[in-house]
């Protein structure tokens, strides 16, 4: 619904009532909180940031009563348009002040958090147990919360081993369109969130739904003992053929905890951003600090210093595994299995990147624009991997074919990619640009690495050109039969499916969020 001016004032005045006058934003506030990496739609009649759950409940409550449709932020991290308003009528609830971790039962196996409770906080909090989640985070964990990737399904830290965010979840207690609360798996009884199938997997059908379900509030989740080894092993490719194919057969054999793999314009754009960011004597100190022993620490920065630049400078395509383990023997042997997978595909290469993000898995955000201060967008499909060579030819020609206008326009592209279990593939597009920065930039970026980067005025011409090129490229992704995490509203989900799947997910959207009050246009709703 549209809200005039008048019934504004009177919504924020009720919101005040609700969390206090610091915890509702209008007007210029609002900008940094309602722009997503990519851009912002139409500013938010306000932004709230409940300090409970039963606040949170509250505010649904006011919105529900007034018809006012709201989209849910967490840590601000994405892409996707998932919770930038529609019209200039909506409100945006920010989750980050529900910070709490509420519970470590290490005798019953998990720990229940509120959703806006970092991964960082969360991993910080459980190693002081010696335990961890089995998914613990994506890169960027400094910002993004647990609820925020539950929704939205991430991958990263953990994933090779244990699998996407959604399979680190147990139960969810979620509040509906009407401000009631519904729990999942055996919560949904009274029972200990202590496992999570207890009939239909009500918990799955939360995960992934881009806040359209519900408001996930508070999460639980599994621990499991730290591992108290690890070594890191990287590799160099001269061909994504060759890349695919090790990361293919590794992936097969459940053997590393993490990993990931990067083109060289990615590569040797994290070395640029390195030396911008003052990153070296941090870079090695951590490597020090997470390595297994001090002498094998000191090894490996002193095969950084020699080596590593410029192996990454030579290398088309690299992967970085983190691999862990009980004690150093078991590492090893593991490490051995995977050299032994490698035989003839890749040289193996200093393993400096991995150690980094080993020692600081959770970086500031320096990502969200490129090396030289470019806007930044990433877009991604997951294959099968019987796809990825059609799907990675194809993307190939398309570059061919428009390189001019991109050179024209300043806009150059990188490549990440993953595992997804034994079967499936991502590839991760990296879009960058020049253009002027956001106020989401000004506000996530750390300010002393923003002064130092180089700025561009404002370029609507080159936007609207990746604008374009970042939907081709996902309309060449579903050609190829990918299927896509942190849907928003940019990629094709409803559009998509089946008449019966589709028939079961909008009964039941309906059966949830009767008055489509809950993150309008996600999921293609």
């Amino acid at each position: 619904m549209s809200v005039a001016v008048e019934e504004r004032a009177s919504l924020a005045s009720r919101l005040t009532e609700i969390v206090g006058q610091d915890n509702v934003h209008t007007g210029a506030a609002v900008e940094a909180r309602a722009t997503d990496v990519f851009r912002a739609g139409a500013m938010p009649v306000a932004v709230v940031r409940p300090g409970s759950v039963e606040a949170l409940q509250r505010v649904v409550e006011l919105a529900a009563s007034e018809g006012v449709r709201f989209t849910v932020r967490g840590g601000g991290a994405s892409y996707t348009d998932g919770y930038s308003a529609r019209d200039a009528g909506q409100l945006l609830i920010d989750l980050g002040a529900l910070d709490r971790i509420l519970t470590i039962n290490s005798v019953d196996g998990y720990v229940t958090v509120e959703a806006g409770v970092t991964w960082a906080a969360l991993r910080d909090t459980l190693a002081a147990q010696d335990l961890r989640t089995p998914f613990w985070g994506p890169f960027s964990g400094l910002a993004a919360t647990v609820g925020g990737s539950m929704s939205q399904n991430t991958i990263s830290h953990g994933s090779a081993a244990y699998g996407i965010s959604a399979d680190s979840v147990l139960s969810f207690d979620v509040v509906t369109a009407d401000g009631s609360i519904l729990s999942t798996g055996p919560a949904a009884v009274g029972a200990k969130p202590f496992m999570r199938h207890f009939g239909p997997d009500l918990t799955g059908l939360f995960t992934g739904d881009c806040g359209t379900l519900g408001i996930k509030a508070r999460i639980t989740l599994p621990v499991i003992a730290r591992r108290p080894t690890h070594r890191p092993i990287s590799f160099a490719f001269e061909t994504f053929e060759a890349m695919h194919k090790s990361m293919r057969l590794i992936a097969r054999e459940r053997i590393e905890d993490t990993h990931f793999a990067l083109d060289a314009a990615l590569s040797q754009g994290q070395i640029a951003r390195q030396e911008r960011a003052g990153a070296t004597l941090g870079m090695a100190l951590s490597i020090v600090r997470s390595s297994p022993s001090l002498a094998a620490g000191v090894r490996q920065v002193a095969k950084a210093a020699l080596t590593a630049r410029r192996q990454i400078g030579a290398a088309k395509y690299m992967t970085h595994y983190i691999v862990e383990g009980f004690d150093d023997a078991e590492v090893k042997a593991r490490l051995h299995r995977i050299r032994a997978i490698n035989q003839g595909l890749g040289p193996e290469i200093a393993a400096t990147v991995p150690a980094v993000v080993r020692g600081t898995p959770f970086a500031p955000l320096y990502n969200v624009l490129g090396p030289s201060g470019e806007r930044w967008v990433p877009l991604h499909g997951n294959l099968p991997h019987s796809a990825v060579p059609a799907f990675h030819a194809a993307y190939m020609a398309l570059l061919e074919a428009r390189a001019a206008d991109m050179k024209a326009h300043g806009v150059w592209c990188g490549g990440m990619y993953g595992a997804i279990g034994s079967g499936g593939f991502l590839y991760e597009i990296a879009i960058y640009w020049p253009d002027e920065i956001t106020a989401y930039h000004n506000a996530t970026v750390p300010a002393d690495y923003l002064a130092g980067l180089p700025r561009y005025p404002a370029n609507p011409t080159a936007r609207a050109y990746v604008t374009q090129l970042k939907a081709d490229l996902v309309d060449l992704l579903v050609a190829h039969g990918a299927v896509n995490f942190q849907l928003g509203r940019a990629y094709p989900y409803a559009g998509r499916l089946e008449k019966a799947p589709l028939g079961l997910v909008k009964a039941i959207k309906a059966k949830l969020d009767p008055e489509g009050l809950v993150a309008p246009g996600n999921l293609g709703l």
